[in-house]
């Protein structure tokens, strides 16, 4: 009933459409980038475009257009995304950069000792052309699917 019910809200479908095609995009872009298929990228977060601003973006496009852009709802939602695309393209970049440094001093220093070899992630966060990518594709979604049922 629940789940019938969310696919009935089109904010809710608009997002989750914005968030499926920026996570398959992300495999032609890792493809591009690396000439090498990397199917993680389907459930990762991290890559080109962020899924993130997808998501909350076609979201809050879609409350926009469906409930009102006057509302307190849109206001919440607009607030809310604007924090989880500063998190994505600011404080999880910056860990991703962390990340990056301290498994190039674990393999330098402390190649061969009984130390966790285990990675830290590296793609965490976002650049800021990534993140407007996402923006971009939440918007487009968001609008069409407005437009042909709305």
């Amino acid at each position: 009933m629940i789940f019938t019910q969310l696919l009935q809200n089109p904010a809710f479908v608009s997002g989750m459409l914005a968030w499926m095609m920026a996570q398959v995009l992300k495999l032609p872009f890792e493809y591009w980038r690396k000439g090498k298929w990397n199917w993680g990228y389907l459930l990762s977060a991290g890559g080109m475009p962020s899924s993130h601003s997808a998501l909350m973006v076609s979201i809050t496009m879609g409350i926009g257009l469906h409930v009102g852009f006057n509302t307190d709802l849109f206001a919440l939602a607009a607030s809310m995304t604007m924090i989880v695309i500063y998190d994505a393209a600011g404080v999880r970049r910056e860990a991703g950069r962390h990340a990056e440094k301290i498994n190039m001093l674990v393999n330098e220093l402390f190649a061969g000792h009984p130390i966790s070899d285990r990675a830290l992630r590296e793609v965490l966060g976002h650049t800021p052309m990534e993140v407007l990518a996402g923006i971009f594709l939440g918007l487009t979604v968001s609008l069409v699917y407005w437009l042909k049922f709305g």
